[in-house]
């Protein structure tokens, strides 16, 4: 099994590519070259249409998973774009954005534990303590009288959650 082959089995890895490159440039992204690649030949390599190759190629590009390297024929004057995987940063990119959760994740809980809510029972909506006394502890869409929500499930899976990522940053 080649690095690529090995690299593009990780189901983690395979929801990255596909969050950045989308469905349609999934095909381009899970089928990398070892070697410089013109865009026209890989296109015909996966039966795609040139223009897809060439998309999803600058966005692996803009996400530094790609390069190029410009080389112009001397007879025609046309440039030739010579594309290169670079895939060897997606571990530190995924741990990147692992950590990005992680703080998202930190606040969101400090937040749930710092604030009472209520929540209308008809409509479902949630307000915070203030928001809720403000509004006479009524739902402003229908009238009804707002109950007081425990969120101690939703904190509790986030806090799961939480240490599971935590857990898997440490590995790395």
């Amino acid at each position: 099994m080649t690095e690529f082959e090995e690299l593009l089995s990780d189901e983690v890895v395979q929801a990255y590519l596909a969050e950045i490159v989308g469905a349609e440039g999934m095909p381009v992204a899970m089928n990398p070259v070892d070697d410089e690649i013109v865009d026209e030949d890989l296109a015909e390599k996966l039966d795609l249409d040139p223009k897809i190759v060439r998309r999803t190629l600058f966005i692996l590009y803009e996400n530094d998973l790609a390069s190029y390297r410009r080389d112009r024929d001397e007879e025609s004057g046309w440039y030739t774009y010579l594309w290169s995987f670079e895939y060897d940063n997606i571990p530190e990119k995924l741990n990147k954005e692992m950590g990005k959760l992680r703080d998202a994740l930190e606040k969101r809980i400090e937040y749930e534990r710092d604030n009472e809510f209520y929540i209308c029972d008809i409509d479902g909506i949630r307000f915070e303590f203030d928001e809720a006394m403000d509004l006479s502890f009524n739902c402003p869409e229908c009238g009804s009288p707002l109950e007081p929500m425990s969120n101690d499930d939703l904190v509790e899976a986030m806090e799961t959650r939480h240490e599971e990522l935590v857990n898997e940053l440490e590995k790395v």
